[in-house]
């Protein structure tokens, strides 16, 4: 299998799947042990509307580009038509699967005047191989989308505006985060964080100790009689957890 752009081979389908069973907050608790120099780095730090917040997480590759929507692009109808194919054959075929796309939207203060996503890209996007999108920008046809294709977003607007791709395959600054082509990303209704591939196999294991971990210390909260005693000893239980 090809390699991704930090030049990790792609990882199981398994452990995809394994990783999307955990909500994105217990990914970040996860990798604050496994490698806590990434404690203020590689997570979304702005809000993010999630547009379908029943979902399951979604987790994969990132296709990156960006995009802008006030202004037409000066470019004849087949020049734009050839730069958009070129785009979807990024989508599709610019690393492994599945992916997730991620836009920034270069507008500035007006970022999302005009939504790139709506029922046709999420439809395309998705057969595709995408997830779903995280954009800075802004998203449409809420009721009409893609099934199961996620999107965190700025907004939501009703039209196109000028919609256009600049560019794509580079890094992008969405959310107070930087993605690179092919990070691996997890995203749900909290935002999104990028697992650094050397670490993803270790992610299942350090959940479950920290699972349990957080167990004792809720149910000594739940008890009758709980106070600072209770939590010290259930502090000092927890610890012993291995």
């Amino acid at each position: 299998m090809p390699a991704t752009a930090t030049g990790h081979t792609p990882l199981p389908p398994q452990l995809l799947d394994q990783l999307a069973g955990f909500d994105t907050p217990t990914i970040c608790n996860a990798l604050e042990v496994i490698a806590p120099e990434r404690r203020a780095v590689g997570f979304t730090t702005e809000s993010l509307t999630c547009l379908y917040p029943g979902l399951k997480p979604m987790v994969g590759y990132a296709r990156t580009a960006t995009m802008r929507s006030i202004h037409p692009l000066q470019q004849t109808p087949q020049e734009a038509g050839q730069r958009t194919m070129a785009y979807y054959e990024y989508i599709a075929e610019g690393g492994p699967a599945p992916s997730i796309c991620v836009i920034q939207d270069l507008d500035g203060a007006r970022a999302g005047f005009g939504s790139f996503w709506g029922e046709v890209n999420t439809h395309i996007h998705l057969g595709l191989g995408c997830r779903g999108v995280v954009t800075d920008g802004s998203v449409r046809d809420v009721d009409a989308n893609a099934e199961g294709f996620q999107m965190l977003c700025r907004m939501v607007v009703p039209s196109h505006a000028h919609y256009h791709i600049v560019d794509f395959g580079g890094t992008v600054s969405v959310a107070g985060a930087y993605f690179g082509h092919g990070d691996l990303i997890h995203a749900d209704r909290h935002g999104a964080v990028i697992i650094p591939p050397e670490h993803a196999a270790r992610i299942p294991e350090v959940v479950d100790t920290l699972t349990r971990r957080e167990a004792v210390i809720i149910a000594a909260a739940k008890a009758p009689g709980f106070d600072i005693a209770a939590l010290r000893r259930a502090i000092g239980s927890a610890r012993d957890i291995h």
